[in-house]
């Protein structure tokens, strides 16, 4: 009996093609760039959506790897099972054949066998190639359509007719060998060996039609599988953030609450994780908070009241004073001259005084959030005349405004604005000094005429002592005459008044800081005719009309304050709307110091 070699050298030729190339290192960068790139991409979208996708990557690549290897298992453990199967099938039928054949079969006879081999239970086609008693080759296959010599692979044939030497690790000279291949898009098994000692060459071809469609079959519920943990992943990854960001939603709703100054904001704490720690350490830390503002706070209110109690208690002998150095102005002609000055120094001295307690007074309202409006319709133009004229400016100040221009406003409050504006322009910048007076409408377009030069910020120069109103001149608002009584009161818009000087400008370093309280913009001055508060009471007294004032410089020189106010500041006469508390008035606290 004859053995043969099921091993073998001849290749396999897989159903799935040739395997493809890796790419190199070019490959393996561009993945990585890849990655990064869907990385950064991540960071822009919410935590819950990272999450998911997170958990989605991490499932899909365990599904897809398992599968992976459990399809690889199985395809090599089916084909190996079937492929031996076969194979032995193929030698045991090959030597039961042969055995009762001659050593050079006639045609017929090699039919019969192949025949016979083919009859067998794993149903494969056979070629069965000899030499008969006359010396022809005799090919006899039970199929012509599928197996012919040609049809079996060249390198196949080469191994099956290759003569190996007989040594200790070789004991055949012909081997058993196997390929798979494809024919159309079937694969199929081809195996042939050559019978030792004298005889035919037998091949076999064998369907593995049923094994792919089994791979298949299973390849198709491990995609389904893979499927179906990738949604379980998405679901899992759903409800896992909803337990992670539900801490996380409740803590930046208490934080902003607490940013918008409930202090009493706290977090319900329950477990032991880290969130449950977070949760506690921004209770500790708002109630630390509230703590130090309710300690800010009471010392702010006793540091007002102490303010207003000054300036009360120094009211009755200011009275007084004032009295006095009114007394000695009037005889100030007939003193010696050698007292003359101190006298005019002492009357000068205590209207200083004066306008600072005053000042000082209007200050502690805005800080206590006690100012009230009490608004009246105004006619702009005229209100400014007044304020010039009560104050003498007339030969200083141009106007540009135009009469029959009624907005609805504080007229003492907007008297005090306009004479810190303008006298802070006469004390500190250059002549002439110019106002104008236009109105914007609601949609930002000017209504009455351009608003004037653009300003910008910053400046080569300026001047550093403080502006202010003359110590006690709040007249009262004009007569409209008829005309201005009659004029329509525009719903909305907005009353734009300039003011600007001709002088040096405002140095940049001291730009941002013009309205700040008691700031002096020289070190080498600290002393002025002013208190220091003058801009910081007009930008206070805008502010509770719901206006705004800039400051700036122009491009051909000389500094422009901008005031804003609404034509109607009626909307803002409730209580929620006048009372402005401490932080307000010391965030945008001013002053005419520049």
């Amino acid at each position: 009996m004859t053995e043969r070699s099921a091993g073998g050298e001849a290749t396999e030729e897989s159903t799935g093609g040739e395997p493809g190339d890796t790419g190199g290192p070019g490959t393996g960068r561009r993945i990585l760039r890849g990655l990064r790139r869907a990385s950064g991409l991540l960071r822009w979208t919410s935590l819950r959506l990272r999450l998911v996708v997170v958990f989605a990557l991490v499932a899909l690549t365990a599904a897809v790897s398992a599968s992976g290897i459990a399809y690889w298992l199985n395809r090599n453990t089916v084909l190996e099972r079937t492929q031996n199967a076969v194979l032995n099938d193929f030698r045991k039928a090959l030597e039961d054949s042969t055995r009762s054949l001659p050593l050079h079969p006639r045609c017929a006879e090699l039919q019969d066998a192949a025949r016979q081999m083919a009859a067998g239970p794993q149903d494969y086609t056979v070629l069965l190639i000899g030499v008969d008693r006359e010396g022809k080759d005799c090919a006899a296959t039970t199929n012509k359509n599928l197996l012919t010599l040609d049809s079996v692979p060249q390198s196949l044939r080469t191994a099956v007719d290759e003569v190996r030497p007989v040594d200790e690790s070789n004991r055949y000279r012909h081997h058993l060998y196997w390929q798979r291949k494809e024919v159309g898009d079937a694969p199929y098994l081809v195996a042939g060996a050559k019978v030792i000692g004298g005889g035919p060459t037998g091949y076999m071809m064998k369907s593995l039609a049923a094994e792919r469609q089994d791979l298949n079959s299973l390849a198709w519920s491990l995609g389904i599988a893979t499927a179906l943990a990738l949604v379980g992943s998405a679901l899992l990854a759903q409800a896992a953030a909803t337990t992670v960001l539900r801490p996380v939603q409740r803590l930046g709703y208490a934080a902003r609450q607490l940013g918008e100054g409930r202090l009493d904001t706290r977090l319900r704490v329950t477990g032991t994780d880290e969130l449950a720690d977070l949760s506690r350490t921004f209770n500790r830390t708002a109630e630390r908070l509230e703590q130090r503002v309710e300690e800010l706070s009471g010392r702010e209110a006793a540091s007002r009241r102490f303010v207003a109690d000054m300036s009360h208690e120094l009211r009755t002998p200011l009275t007084a004073i004032t009295a006095v150095s009114e007394v000695l102005e009037e005889e100030s002609e007939s003193l010696d001259p050698m007292i003359a000055p101190a006298v005019q120094l002492v009357v000068s001295e205590t209207r200083r005084l004066n306008d600072l307690v005053e000042n000082l007074m209007e200050v502690t309202r805005f800080d206590a959030g006690t100012a009230r409006l009490v608004l009246d319709d105004v006619d702009v133009a005229d209100q400014v005349t007044a304020c010039i004229d009560a104050r003498a400016w007339l030969d200083a100040v141009e106007l540009d405004a135009d009469r029959g221009v009624v907005a609805r406003l504080d007229p003492r409050r907007l008297d005090v604005i306009l004479a810190n504006l303008i006298g802070n322009a006469l004390k500190h910048g250059g002549s002439p000094v110019r106002v104008s007076v236009r109105t914007e409408e609601a949609a930002g377009e000017a209504a009455g005429g351009r608003t004037g030069a653009t300003a910008v910020t910053g400046g080569p120069a300026a001047s550093d002592a403080a502006g202010e109103a003359e110590a006690g001149a709040k007249p009262e608002a004009p007569e409209r005459s008829e005309e201005a009584a009659g004029a329509a009161r525009p719903e909305g818009g907005t009353l734009v008044i300039r003011v600007r000087d001709h002088g040096p400008g405002i140095p940049e370093e001291v730009l941002p800081h013009v309205f700040d309280r008691f700031y002096k913009a020289s070190a080498s001055r600290p002393r002025s005719e002013g208190s220091g508060l003058g801009l910081s009471i007009a930008l206070e007294n805008a502010h509770i009309h719901g206006g705004e004032i800039t400051a700036a410089n122009l491009p051909e020189g000389g500094a422009v304050f901008t005031l804003r106010l609404p034509m109607d500041a009626a909307p803002l006469t409730g209580d929620d709307r006048q009372e402005r508390g401490p932080a307000r008035a010391a965030d945008k606290g001013t002053e005419d110091e520049r």
